[in-house]
């Protein structure tokens, strides 16, 4: 059965997925998260969230997912032991040293491989599931005949996205953020530079071609096409800076197309 994978940026918009049908939540934490301005979880409010889905069959999986410098190593380390003593179904990493750590060190959580691995053909899925990773996350731009074709060969859950705000950065590993803002989108403080707006100029003559959002790319919306998705392991809805409505209005229609029961006018 495809899993139905919902954001949660506080325990309001938990309960909310939840409520509304997700099978399992992703969130973060106060570091290391690719969503630093999220309102997060700290320890106390995840010892809540967790024993919360875990009594209504939902998974949790926690975003470790930016990359970590050499002195936050141990902090690193640190916060993974916690989660793990809490019970929490898995990680989401980016980073080598994190998905070492993981991977070796404990059994009780699952590896999954984020989005921003870059990992989009068989020989990503097959390489990262021999290094011990249960999942992985596929590149937002991978084509969904390109996602099958691995998913025939690969033994590997795959995960991809299915509704929500893009990147306009090829996995999401931009560098516009930190060179416009200072703040980078690789260590969850992206400014949104593709979202703003830009002048475009001919640089032979010198002339205005207007300004426009020209990097902004539209959000994903796959809800039309979830026959096509449904021989995916796990859909991700993105939105962990959503509010709750959001979030209990996009997993309800994405609970119900995967049920069988939505219909034209449910969709709008």
């Amino acid at each position: 059965m495809t899993e139905l994978l919902a954001p949660a940026g506080n325990m309001e918009a938990l309960k909310a997925a939840i409520s509304n049908g997700c099978d399992a939540i992703y969130l973060g934490m106060q570091k290391f998260g690719a969503r630093a301005y999220s309102s997060n979880f700290d320890l106390e409010s995840l010892k809540e969230a967790v024993p919360y889905a875990h009594l209504r069959n939902v998974k949790i999986y926690v975003t470790m997912n930016t990359i970590v410098f050499e002195n936050e190593v141990e902090e690193m380390r640190e916060q993974m032991h916690e989660l793990n003593e809490i019970g929490v179904d898995g990680i989401i990493v980016q980073d080598l040293a994190v998905f070492d750590y993981l991977v070796k060190d404990f059994l009780d959580m699952e590896a999954h491989c984020s989005t921003q691995m870059g990992i989009d053909d068989l020989d990503g899925a097959l390489l990262f599931e021999e290094l011990g990773a249960k999942r992985v996350v596929l590149a937002r731009e991978t084509p969904i005949e390109k996602v099958k074709e691995i998913k025939k060969i690969a033994k590997i859950s795959l995960e991809v996205f299915a509704h929500g705000a893009l990147c306009v950065s090829y996995s999401g590993n931009c560098l516009m953020s930190g060179l416009i803002g200072y703040r980078s989108g690789n260590r969850g403080r992206c400014v949104g530079s593709c979202r703003k707006e830009y002048e475009l100029i001919d640089k032979t003559t010198g002339t205005s071609l207007g300004k426009s959002y020209i990097l902004s790319a539209k959000d994903l919306n796959t809800i039309d096409y979830i026959n096509d998705l449904k021989e995916i392991d796990s859909l991700k809805i993105e939105g962990r800076m959503k509010e709750p409505a959001y979030v209990a209005n996009v997993v309800s229609k994405y609970r119900m197309a995967l049920d069988n029961k939505i219909t034209e006018e449910d969709k709008e």
